[in-house]
């Protein structure tokens, strides 16, 4: 711990030994071992992953509120602010890096791959492939050899262009909600946080229902060629961040509701904003480059 006087702000807080990192990864061998089986047709493999996420979901927990308690405590002062800020920003930098591997498989097989394969020097190998996007096209196939099932396409009308007036709508409730906080506004601040975590559920609950429709009626899936994999790759990973962002937005709500934060001292309300905005900025490349074009 660090060495300060009771009742001030340490110049730098250093937790003691703590037990939480140990467990939440043991809670996550469990969702890996599982999931590994699982998919390899275990019937227990289910179990073991629901134990990990149950296991991992209260140790992550008990993390959250010895922080909030730290915080509460006034044991965070500028060199802690500094840090978590830092981490933050380079934790998004990590994901601007791990969307754009995914974009650029995209733009990847789009300009690259699909043309190549068509091209003259393949012509022999397969002769009846045509290097068309998606990889169906009206009229003709660019599956000779039968191993994609025909699928039908994706556009921007009307599921999609909902999500996006959902994310688009979240952005400006959150926002509301940030400077109703700097202003000592709580009550506004909790009804608009309220606001923004009801719309991410919606933005789920939306894209649950697309998925439903493409594979039922589209038969649009997961191995549906390149098209099939960057399609869900894409929009499911950006649909895991929304959960993981929805969630971080509840758990900031509820604090909210614990008198938490206040107009000068709100970083984790700032750190949720800011993974919130990146989650919509990302929609919207993925909106116009997996939709519409």
């Amino acid at each position: 711990m660090s060495a300060s006087t009771p009742g001030t702000t340490p110049y730098y807080y250093v937790p003691g030994v703590s037990h939480h990192p140990i467990w939440a990864a043991a809670g996550l061998f469990f969702v890996v071992l599982g999931a590994g089986n699982w998919i390899n047709g275990h019937g227990w493999g289910m179990w073991s992953v629901l134990l990990g996420l149950v296991w991992w979901g209260v140790v992550l927990y008990q993390w959250i509120r010895d922080a909030a308690r730290e915080s509460e405590a006034g044991l965070f002062g500028r060199k802690i602010d500094l840090s978590y800020r830092w981490s933050m920003s380079w934790f998004i930098f990590s994901e601007v890096m791990f969307f754009g591997a995914f974009f650029t498989a995209l733009w990847w097989a789009r300009a690259h791959s699909v043309p190549a394969l068509g091209g003259f020097e393949n012509s022999l190998l397969w002769p009846d492939f045509k290097a068309a996007w998606p990889s169906v096209s009206p009229g003709a196939t660019t599956s000779p050899a039968g191993t994609v099932e025909p699928f039908q396409t994706v556009g921007p009308f009307w599921l999609p262009t909902i999500n996006t007036a959902l994310l688009l709508t979240s952005g400006v409730t959150l926002t509301i909600a940030h400077h109703a906080l700097r202003a000592g506004q709580r009550a506004r601040t909790i009804a608009f946080m309220w606001a923004t975590v009801i719309l991410g559920f919606v933005f789920l609950c939306v894209q649950g229902y697309e998925y439903h429709h493409l594979y039922s009626d589209l038969n649009l899936k997961l191995n549906s060629g390149i098209y099939g994999s960057t399609f869900y790759l894409l929009t499911g990973f950006h649909g895991f961040h929304v959960f993981v962002g929805m969630l971080m937005l509840l758990v900031i709500t509820l604090r909210l509701h614990n008198g938490h934060f206040s107009a000068q001292r709100h970083f984790g309300f700032e750190g949720a904003a800011w993974y919130w905005h990146f989650v919509d900025v990302v929609w919207l490349f993925l909106y116009v480059l997996v939709y519409w074009m």
